[in-house]
């Protein structure tokens, strides 16, 4: 049961690379073979764990996940027919304006939340949440460096096979906004691991040019949306990675922060082409789809109204917003591009009620973050928060969690929050290995 526990570890950053190098798992091909990979996955998974007990407690911060799967599948049932048309006969009457997309989301939305509850089971040592803390590190600065070569040798095309007709690609995404979703999560970790002092000398350089490389690809992405993430991002972690409140840590936290972000500009810079920071010094004289966000919130919040209480259908948000868009169809819109309207839009009353309850409990763990006592496992949970947190300010701006490959990963940072947690209130804390405090970065210990 050890080594099949082992292999689905392994197994599951594996689906993670996966998800994210094909395309970001947009595609319906891609798309069958994830939930094949995430079956075999969860089913590995129960055969590890078929005598482990199961702290069901500890899975309440996925339960707004599955609830909106069972509100979607919900929507979808016919409650009625629609009156003889045409003589074409009647149809069946939904609340979903298109059941089928509420149908297919709901599977999403279930095969995601198993994925979620078996990351979590497998965390099952502090060996194993410091090691997929190590490979979220790892990962993200490789993939980073790739994507600035990419964007240097072949910046129109992906892996110099694929050009998207319409977008803006970078690294393996057609959307830049869903490459900086990931890079903002992954370089969250050995931030907040340095803030927390749990970083040893010898691995400072590398640490800060781990950093320093997903910074610089983020600002070559060009997402605005995804500097300010980052940014936010920066500021959570400065303000909670450690114990003690003291003005004196916190403002050398900034100072770093402030050299780190130098360091990311002289990168961009140094390798050229448009930036985060270029695009917003262009925003003001340039059109693109930014610039019809607001005309997109104010559809949406006619949205909300003409479908209020019960919402339009999760998966149906195109439907829903071509009947109430006022630009006569200038632009296909799928998504709301504010991913809390469309949660509105979506599901009406219920949708509201469980995006509250959800930031109520992320809210909660990252209290219980703040107080564990361990440096090292303070700072992954504090990484695990700040990734999230900053996927969650991203969601203001675009709608980067209905990417499987970003929803994937912000569950597998939650999942990481909460197996951090877990183990730091619990006996099994005692085992956690994390670095000799002799020769530790001080500065930032309390």
């Amino acid at each position: 049961m050890q080594r099949i526990g082992s292999i689905a570890f392994v197994f599951h950053m594996a689906l993670t690379v996966f998800a994210v190098m094909a395309y970001g798992t947009v595609h319906q091909p891609v798309i069958a073979v994830f939930y094949l990979l995430s079956t075999i996955f969860v089913f590995l998974y129960v055969l590890s764990a078929f005598r482990d007990q199961v702290r069901f407690s500890s899975l309440l911060i996925f339960s707004p996940l599955i609830l909106f799967a069972l509100y979607a599948l919900f929507q979808s049932v016919p409650i009625g027919a629609l009156s003889d048309s045409a003589g074409i006969g009647s149809f069946p009457r939904t609340i979903s304006l298109e059941p089928f997309h509420s149908l297919a989301a709901a599977v999403s939305m279930l095969i995601l939340f198993f994925v979620a509850a078996s990351h979590y089971g497998v965390l099952n040592s502090a060996a194993r949440v410091k090691k997929f803390a190590l490979f979220l590190t790892v990962f993200g600065t490789a993939y980073s460096f790739y994507a600035i070569l990419q964007s240097v040798l072949s910046p129109e095309s992906i892996y110099g096979i694929y050009t998207p007709a319409a977008a803006t690609p970078f690294g393996s995404f057609v959307n830049r906004h869903n490459f900086a979703a990931v890079v903002e999560m992954c370089i969250a970790f050995p931030i907040a691991l340095l803030f927390s002092g749990a970083v040893v000398r010898d691995k400072v350089l590398l640490t800060v040019t781990s950093i320093a490389i997903m910074a610089t690809s983020l600002l070559l992405s060009g997402s605005r949306g995804g500097l300010v993430s980052l940014i936010a991002m920066v500021i959570l972690v400065s303000l909670i990675s450690s114990r003690s409140r003291s003005g004196k840590s916190v403002a050398a936290k900034f100072a770093l922060s402030f050299a780190l972000l130098v360091t990311a500009i002289g990168g961009a810079i140094f390798v050229g082409g448009e930036t985060s920071l270029t695009r917003i010094s262009d925003s003001v004289e340039t059109e693109d789809i930014s610039s019809y966000r607001m005309h997109i919130w104010r559809v949406t919040i006619d949205v909300i109204s003409e479908s209020f209480p019960l919402g339009a259908g999760i998966g149906a948000f195109n439907t829903a917003y071509a009947a109430e868009d006022t630009s006569g169809g200038q632009m296909l819109v799928e998504q709301a591009h504010n991913d809390y309207l469309q949660v509105v839009a979506d599901a009406g009353v219920v949708g509201f009620v469980l995006g509250i309850s959800f930031l109520i409990l992320f809210g909660s763990a990252v209290r219980k973050a703040i107080l564990i006592k361990d440096p090292y496992l303070r700072g992954i949970a504090v990484g695990a928060a700040g990734a999230c947190f900053a996927v969650l300010v991203h969601s203001l701006f675009d709608f980067v969690l209905h990417i499987t490959a970003v929803a994937l990963l912000f569950l597998g940072c939650l999942a990481l929050l909460i197996a951090a947690i877990d183990y730091s209130e619990s006996s099994y804390g005692d085992d956690v290995t994390h670095p000799k405090t002799k020769g530790r970065v001080t500065p930032f210990v309390r």
